[in-house]
């Protein structure tokens, strides 16, 4: 097959407001992610594994809609009269629907609900940590070990690093709209086959912070304060975690004033709008997905984009024949597919074969 490689650059320009702001960060292993690209807008020490405490309690959620139905219904084992500390207080013999179970996971941090699930979705609560485990690498999570599904640490300890929390909370928002919704919920009530509950969820931050989406709080002597929180504003979905943080409502509360003062999510690539025709023809190119970044003023000029079609012969409607690299000053940011549209010839009828 015939192959030419072709390059097409644009360069984008955008202008964005400037403004000063000035924080302290309290939190002993910090990062700043925009959930979109994956982009770290700020860190300190974020490789750093520490204790993670109830916020180990984001995997527990993502591991259970990933292996279990919402709708079913787990019945409460002797598991939970091990627990303590933060709990929802289930009974033995109790009987509650997986979602009810989570909400009490996220909004009032159920060390209890943590091992009925973990026991319900898998054969014993060891499997389930596996699972949670194998999920970590998945999702690149180098520097995170779980050793129970609920953050606890007396026993068994789980440790992760504020960028490898940050992958998990960038995933599970992305993934789950369900996700969403529970850690942005303030007051839940559900019954059981026994008994009624009445909620509230324990991340003040929801209330603190205007533009606050969600996320999840965890506290233990050993691990300190701990806080994985969401944020949107002007189209910009970020999320921040902080690892033994004294000050973690206001300190995150600084860190999304710093950020947005001085990143805008920008459009670079815009699916709808995407259209270079003159290579191909009658044919067209396009592409599935449009690409944000978030830049700060003085990466404005900084932003390019490289169109390569490396197939021009050969190919059919939908085919993938090439990639546009987009670039910030040497680096490449990211990338996108483009695909083809052919224009189908009409059929010649016999007096216009005879007329040509």
């Amino acid at each position: 097959m015939k192959k030419i490689l072709l390059y097409f650059c644009f360069i984008f320009l955008v202008s964005f407001p400037t403004s000063v702001f000035a924080f302290t960060d309290t939190g002993k292993s910090t990062v700043v992610m925009d959930i979109d690209s994956g982009r770290v807008l700020y860190q300190k020490n974020m490789n750093e594994k520490r204790l993670i405490a109830s916020t180990t309690k984001i995997m527990t959620f993502l591991i259970a809609i990933e292996n279990g139905k919402l709708e079913d219904i787990y019945k409460v084992g002797d598991e939970v009269l091990s627990m303590y500390g933060t709990n929802i207080y289930l009974e033995v013999g109790e009987e509650m629907k997986l979602k009810d179970l989570l909400y009490g996971l996220i909004l009032r941090s159920g060390n209890d609900s943590s091992v009925v699930i973990a026991n319900n979705v898998c054969k014993s609560e060891e499997e389930f940590v596996e699972l949670m485990n194998e999920k970590a690498r998945t999702l690149g999570m180098k520097n995170t070990v779980f050793n129970n599904p609920h953050g606890l640490d007396e026993k068994t300890q789980n440790y992760s690093s504020s960028y490898d929390m940050a992958l998990l909370s960038s995933y599970i928002y992305k993934k789950s709209s369900f996700y969403r919704k529970v850690s942005s919920t303030y007051k839940y009530e559900v019954s059981s086959n026994n008994k009624s509950y009445l909620w509230y969820n324990r991340n003040k931050f929801l209330k603190e912070y205007e533009f606050a989406t969600g996320g999840k709080t965890g506290y233990t002597p050993n691990a300190g304060k701990t806080l994985v929180s969401t944020a949107t504003k002007d189209d910009l979905r970020l999320t921040i975690v902080s690892l033994k943080d004294p000050n973690h409502y206001q300190n995150h509360k600084e860190l999304y004033e710093y950020i947005y003062s001085k990143y805008k999510s920008y459009t670079i690539l815009d699916k709808d709008k995407f259209s270079y025709n003159d290579f191909l023809g009658n044919d067209s190119v396009y592409i599935k997905k449009s690409f944000k970044y978030p830049l700060t003023e003085k990466e404005k000029d900084k932003v390019r984009t490289v169109l390569k079609i490396n197939n021009t012969t050969n190919y059919s409607n939908g085919d993938k024949i090439g990639i546009i690299d987009i670039y910030l000053g040497d680096s490449v940011i990211g990338n996108i597919d483009v695909f083809v549209k052919t224009k189908k010839e009409k059929k010649k009828n016999f007096f216009s074969k005879l007329f040509n």
